[in-house]
């Protein structure tokens, strides 16, 4: 007789979060970008955040999705929409660092974010935004206020 493993429970750390008040009207690029830049700004390499929000537009969950190299992360739909699946999630945004300081989208940054927005759409998981932020900087890009989203 085969072995078969039945999935009874899913564990996710919880961390009581330093940003205070950011929780609230987070659905505003800026606000987005500063939240951003508070855990993946500075970092060496490229960093892919999952920003998660419930019904209500309030952030309930941020998750480091992918750690990659200077000038690239791996990401896959895979990846953000487990996370956001298992934090019955309403709607996503993204983000990731540059660090070159140069927060302009690559011609992969557009083709990621169109491969969420198709499996969002499947899903029924709405990608409201990508963020990048830049390393040393004040800068970002908003791919809601460029219009690629």
């Amino acid at each position: 007789m085969e072995v078969i493993f039945e999935i009874i429970s899913i564990k996710q750390e919880i961390k009581q979060s330093d940003l205070r008040g950011a929780f609230e009207a987070t659905t505003k690029p800026a606000i987005l970008a500063d939240i951003a830049k508070h855990y993946i700004q500075n970092e060496d390499r490229e960093v892919f955040l999952l920003l998660i929000f419930n019904t209500k537009m309030r952030l309930i969950a941020i998750h480091r999705c992918s750690i990659g190299t200077i000038n690239a992360a791996m990401v896959t739909p895979r990846e953000v929409f487990k996370t956001a699946i298992l934090n019955n999630a309403y709607c996503i945004a993204v983000a990731h660092n540059h660090p070159s300081s140069d927060p302009t989208e690559s011609k992969e940054d557009i083709e990621v974010t169109k491969k969420l927005l198709k499996a969002g759409d499947i899903l029924g998981i709405s990608l409201i935004d990508h963020i990048i932020v830049a390393a040393h900087t004040d800068e970002y890009v908003s791919f809601k206020e460029k219009g690629i989203i």
